[in-house]
């Protein structure tokens, strides 16, 4: 299947951003310009370059043109003018009303799975969890989030919470732990409850300010790059960059939490860092409840196969705390395409109302 016009545009010049093609600052031609090289319509270059200027790529100036707002990662480290702290920041929270999952299309599909699979429903769950639910999973984020995961690098459990102890066991007391200033409650809680000294890291209003990124002796780093709770702040692309850049150094893994991206506004979804990243020391998780319901307390971790055997040594023996029944639910929403078909009409709303 071909790609659209727009989509390939929009890798094209993201791809000469971030190699330096277009500098920090620099102008980018007009649309007309961008329209006539590349062999597209004016239309196609304005929705491409819509599209950079959501994930912060580029800054479009009204009667003046798009200008390159990307920054490579080793400028973060050169000193650059002070960052705002989280205190200074306007308020930020969105008070946007997320609809429910709907509960006529929950039951037809409870209904469907407890009359497909019956006493089947019974029996103990692999510890990462059903395959079935996995391998959904796995579809699911290669076509939504840009992840390319096997079955085998999910596990699955029972909320963020639940997830959060486990990768504390896998990774170790004993190294630094950095976690965003503020953030989710339970993420403090979760960790200081199991021993683990945090490093809490300023944020800006890009993300974690670069100065106390860079200093910090944490070895992992704990962050939500889309909307971190309570902020509401979302990292740019320059800073989703520096955040790799960091974890270049030795024994250093971020996790990932991806609590809420399916609602973006953006016409594409923000690029995970675990599909970015060049090295394999990105943790991914995210969970059902905004999206389903805060009753349904199933959550994931997206391992890199790196980690698989750490994991198998260290907690792997842990059974699977969701059952069955649940798990297959899930992967029939998921399969049967309503899961997305929700996704799509609360981001229609959500863009209805935000104007975007």
């Amino acid at each position: 299947m071909s790609q659209p016009a727009y989509l390939a545009l929009y890798e094209k010049l993201r791809q000469e951003i971030v190699s330096g093609g277009f500098p920090y600052g620099s102008k980018l031609p007009g649309k007309r310009a961008l329209a006539e090289q590349n062999g597209v319509s004016v239309i196609t270059v304005a929705h491409a370059l819509e599209m950079l200027a959501d994930e912060g790529y580029l800054a479009i100036r009204e009667r003046s043109g798009c200008y390159v707002a990307y920054r490579a990662a080793e400028d973060f480290q050169r000193g650059q003018e002070p960052e705002p702290s989280y205190a200074e920041l306007p308020e930020l929270r969105s008070s946007a009303d997320v609809d429910g999952f709907p509960f006529s299309v929950l039951a037809k599909s409870m209904r469907k799975v407890l009359a497909d699979q019956g006493e089947a429903l019974l029996q103990k769950s692999p510890n990462q969890g059903l395959l079935s639910f996995r391998q959904s999973l796995s579809r699911y984020l290669a076509r939504s989030r840009g992840i390319q995961a096997d079955p085998e690098q999910i596990i699955i459990g029972a909320g963020t919470e639940y997830l959060y102890g486990l990768l504390t066991e896998m990774l170790g007391w004993e190294k630094g732990w950095a976690i965003e200033f503020p953030s989710y409650e339970k993420i403090e809680q979760v960790y200081s409850a199991r021993g683990i000294m945090l490093d809490p890291l300023p944020l800006a209003r890009d993300g974690v300010q670069s100065e106390a990124l860079w200093r910090t002796e944490a070895s992992i780093l704990h962050i939500s790059p889309y909307r971190s709770y309570p902020s509401d702040v979302t990292a740019s692309a320059s800073k989703r960059a520096e955040y790799l850049r960091w974890s270049d150094g030795p024994g250093r893994i971020i996790i990932e939490d991806d609590f809420e991206s399916e609602f973006s506004v953006q016409r594409k979804p923000m690029d995970t860092l675990f599909s970015q990243a060049e090295r394999e020391n990105v943790i991914y998780l995210n969970t059902f409840s905004r999206t389903i319901s805060s009753a349904m307390r199933v959550g994931y971790l997206v391992l890199p196969r790196a980690l698989l055997p750490l994991y198998h040594q260290r907690v792997g023996f842990y059974s699977c705390t969701v059952p069955a029944f649940e798990q297959s639910v899930l992967a029939e929403l998921i399969d049967s395409g309503d899961f997305e078909r929700h996704i799509r009409r609360v981001r229609r709303k959500l863009r209805s109302s935000s104007g975007a």
